[in-house]
């Protein structure tokens, strides 16, 4: 398995070369990235609050009003949002809780929990810590059955914008790109080790990038000549001249930026391990939203819902009446969702969002 960041998810599904098997979408500002009918409508009109910042950042929540639905709130149910970020997601889902109702957050970012703690309400509380563990940290507290559980993956605006967080191009600062500060190797104590070949393969599989080779040769050879690559800066400026041809409109760091911030963070293997943990924590009917930012994020979550859906794995051939086949643990509920033109136009940032709803089933 791929390793970067230390205490981080020790066992994952998707291996390199898995999560490059299709084209990743991801053209977010700066990274490449950057989140039935009866039962509810999927076909959720985008309200003013989906383009209106939070009152802590200007960070512009996406999906807000979908996501928050998909949920379908029960006023006195437990809900979790397992990525907490400047917390417009959470405000939402607590607008709907009665009296009884509790939220429970999750955040690796020292300053998302911050902001957390600006939430003054009792029903509400945050925990420092990866998605990856909320299993166990919520049975250590007591909880082991919610009503809902809320991903919004990928990278916050203010995130994004703070220089010193490393995370863009845009800025020349540390070469940080953690998403808690507090632990973890730095993307520039990545390339201060790598391999050529190590990181050629990170470029290609988690950034996509189709010169990926001569991108990790180039830095291989600034490192190696006595320059280590410490700044966003100086690594947007070697992959700039190691990338012959781009797309339009289209930073040439992007894709790299990209491939260096999900290997640091373990995002994709964090994600492979975090989705049978909600499967597990769902009450019957209790709803799974996940918010992803490029297909590498949407493939899995897809796949994920997929199989737990259809799990008739058995030889086609194989005797068995259709009573005695394997019982879905998961419904679709629907078809994916992304944002508007209106969001859009507003927050270009969400342009690449995808909305998968799933609903767990009384299947053990």
């Amino acid at each position: 398995m791929t390793r970067g960041v230390k205490n981080a998810p020790t066992k994952a599904s998707l291996s390199l070369k898995q999560a490059s098997s299709k084209k990743a979408s991801s053209k977010a500002a700066g990274l490449g990235s950057v989140k039935e009918s009866e039962k509810y409508p999927l076909e959720v009109s985008v309200s003013n609050s989906n383009l209106v910042s939070d009152p802590v950042s200007p960070h512009i929540t996406v999906l807000l009003d979908e996501a928050v639905h998909a949920l379908a709130i029960k006023p006195s149910g437990l809900y979790v949002d397992g990525t907490f970020g400047r917390g417009g997601h959470s405000r939402k889902i607590l607008s709907q809780l009665g009296p009884e109702g509790r939220l429970i957050a999750f955040d690796r970012d020292l300053t998302a929990i911050e902001s957390g703690k600006e939430i003054n309400d009792q029903r509400f509380s945050i925990i420092h810590s990866h998605f990856a563990s909320m299993q166990a940290r919520l049975t250590d507290i007591g909880v082991t059955q919610v009503d809902g559980v809320l991903l919004d993956l990928g990278i916050s605006s203010p995130q994004i914008d703070d220089a010193e967080r490393g995370f863009s191009f845009r800025y020349d600062a540390p070469l940080d790109m953690r998403m808690d500060q507090t632990s973890g190797q730095t993307a520039a104590d990545f390339l201060r080790h790598t391999t050529e070949q190590q990181l050629a393969e990170v470029i290609k599989n988690y950034g996509e990038e189709r010169f990926a080779k001569s991108i990790a040769r180039a830095i291989i050879k600034e490192r190696d000549d006595g320059r280590a690559i410490t700044t966003t800066g100086q690594l947007a400026q070697i992959v700039a001249g190691a990338v012959p041809r781009f797309e339009s409109g289209q930073n040439p760091a992007t894709r790299t930026f990209q491939a260096l911030r999900i290997f640091v963070n373990q995002e994709l293997e964090e994600l492979s391990l975090t989705l049978p943990q909600c499967l597990g924590l769902l009450k019957p009917q209790g709803r799974l939203a996940v918010i992803s930012f490029h297909s590498l994020e949407d493939r899995i979550v897809k796949q994920f819902i997929r199989d737990q859906e259809n799990r008739d794995d058995l030889p086609s051939n194989f005797p068995v009446r259709a009573a005695d086949l394997p019982q879905p643990k998961l419904v679709s509920m629907g078809k994916a969702i992304k944002p508007g033109a209106q969001e859009v136009k507003a927050n270009p940032r969400s342009r690449s969002a995808v909305l998968r709803v799933a609903e767990r089933t009384s299947v053990l």
